[in-house]
């Protein structure tokens, strides 16, 4: 059996022990011979690192409009991560991603229909090749052993020759490269003083984006692929940087620069401002313009108005992704008025100085007819206190206003105290000065 032509596989173990016992066992010639090739280690493909499909895959299914699905063994199966193509994935054991990469396809029931044909023409069913519980626990205890783990990572801090060739100066302090497009001094300590700051009102805001439910930490951050004609494409284009050395949101979250403006740029994620629409795009409100996310934050940045997100439920599910906090932090976002919230998530827009408002049972953008284009008012003080009913306006642009109470989910007196100061980190250098 082969797998079909138009799958692309790969292996990515999460410890070099892994190929260490498939080698042992005899196993990895044979993933090898079905495509599953070794790739690299740690967070690659379930992070949208296994780099592009074949161009004639791509075009057919972006033509067709095909749904076309991702098969992985990782622990996120967020539509899009994976490739940016991918609608629909799925999580399974690393046997049932070989099984379902032989049969090229989802939508086929495994457990009654052949998922291929042997070099006779044969129909095999999962079956037949599937192993016995007894098979799998003898191979575990032949191959999997301690001296395994002890012998690969004895000398795990000393690196490869790659790491040991790095130039360090020996300084206790980092040398900044302003050249540089993967590290660059982060802006979050711009400003700070060590003066007692003050909580005061949230006025004048506009609406960034209006999200529907389960708007993931990906949607807000994506790790994968950076799409071409994205402000972070542009920008590094714009420092010499060619396509194929792009590499990964997740790979460059060392810099700033990219980071805000991946912000948002999920291609799957749908801003209600512009019904119908998927991808980086919003409206400008002040002009009534369309454009990328990053590019509209940025001209409120320089026309001085402040930002807010408006949201149902479930916002920043997903994987526990500082970025999602920061880059909104960087758009100029002061506030996010949502119906419910991860529980990390909600912790980190805290930690970033952002607002989290949380709509009161029942309540939500819809029940209260709101459509983004309002002006929105936070009356918060410096007297504010965990979990307190806040008021909140919002004016349209015929001048309606419409307002309601949310609840605050700065949910401790701590918390309080990080959002005065402007966020965590500042927080924390204050007390280290």
């Amino acid at each position: 059996m082969k797998v079909k032509n138009y799958v692309k596989t790969s292996l990515a173990p999460g410890s070099l022990v892994v190929t260490e016992y498939l080698k042992k066992s005899g196993l990895l010639p044979f993933l090898e011979q079905l495509g599953f090739y070794l790739v690299g280690y740690g967070c690659t493909t379930c992070i949208g690192n296994s780099g592009p499909l074949d161009d004639a895959v791509e075009k057919a299914i972006v033509e067709n409009d095909l749904v076309v699905s991702a098969v992985l063994s990782g622990n996120r199966n967020f539509e899009g991560r994976v490739h940016p193509l991918t609608k629909t994935n799925y999580l399974a054991s690393p046997p049932l991603v070989v099984v379902y990469a032989l049969a090229g396809s989802t939508a086929l029931d495994i457990t009654t229909e052949p998922i291929g044909l042997d070099k006779d023409g044969n129909p095999v069913y999962l079956k037949d090749i599937w192993p016995t519980n007894d098979e799998i626990t003898a191979a575990i205890s032949q191959f999997v052993t301690p001296e395994m783990f002890q012998e690969r990572y004895a000398d795990v801090f000393t690196g490869t020759k790659a790491w040991q060739m790095v130039e360090v100066s020996g300084s206790e302090l980092y040398a900044w490269n302003e050249n540089s497009t993967y590290i660059r001094k982060p802006p979050f300590f711009e400003g700070l003083t060590t003066y007692q700051q003050a909580i005061s009102p949230l006025n004048g805001m506009q609406v960034l984006a209006l999200f529907g439910d389960s708007v993931t930490t990906d949607h807000i951050s994506p790790a994968g692929q950076i799409a071409p004609g994205s402000p972070a494409a542009l920008y590094l284009l714009d420092k010499g940087i060619e396509r194929k050395d792009w590499n990964s949101y997740g790979s460059r979250r060392g810099n700033d620069q990219v980071m805000c403006r991946g912000t948002f740029a999920n291609i799957r994620i749908h801003n209600q401002l512009i019904p119908g629409s998927e991808g980086n795009v919003t409206l400008y409100h002040p002009t009534g313009e369309q454009m990328t996310i990053f590019d509209a934050a940025m001209r409120y940045r320089d026309a001085g108005i402040p930002l807010c997100i408006l949201a149902g439920k479930e916002y920043g599910s997903g994987s526990s992704r500082d970025w999602a906090a920061k880059g909104p932090f960087m758009q100029g976002v002061k506030a996010v008025i949502a119906e419910s919230y991860e529980r990390i998530h909600r912790s980190n827009l805290i930690g970033m100085g952002i607002l989290p408002l949380q709509f009161i049972n029942g309540e939500s953008v819809k029940t209260l007819k709101l459509t983004g284009t309002e002006t929105f008012n936070i009356d918060i003080s410096d007297a504010t206190t965990p979990q307190q009913e806040i008021a909140v306006s919002a004016t349209a642009p015929d001048g309606t206003v419409i307002t309601f109470k949310a609840i605050s989910r700065i949910d401790t007196p701590i918390e309080i105290q990080y959002y005065r100061d402007g966020g965590i980190l500042r927080t924390v250098l204050k007390k280290l000065l």
